[in-house]
């Protein structure tokens, strides 16, 4: 019998990051609302939100956005939106 009375030894603590952080915020129409879309470097969507949400003004505060996501690295992530409504969106680059 061992010495630990049943009680395992706890694991090596690994350090993890979890997810990738967020990288590009769009803001875009939808269907007559503004909507932000989080996305990581890949383009790949984490998160969405109205529009006009406190966090997401916080997040984007000071950073200059670029108008219109119609480029081909937006085709997928960005395929439910018409192209006016891509042309309209305001993309903002978030420092990692």
């Amino acid at each position: 019998m061992s010495q630990t009375y049943g009680i395992e030894k706890p694991k090596d603590h690994v350090e993890w990051s979890g997810r990738a952080p967020v990288r590009y915020v769009v803001v875009i129409d939808s269907g007559g609302a503004a909507v932000s879309r989080l996305f990581l470097a890949t383009r790949h969507q984490v998160d969405e939100y109205d529009g006009g949400v406190p966090e997401v003004a916080q997040m984007i505060q000071g950073i200059q956005p670029v108008k219109g996501a119609s480029g081909p690295e937006w085709d997928a992530a960005l395929q439910g939106h018409s192209m006016q409504e891509r042309l309209d969106a305001d993309v903002y680059t978030l420092a990692v």
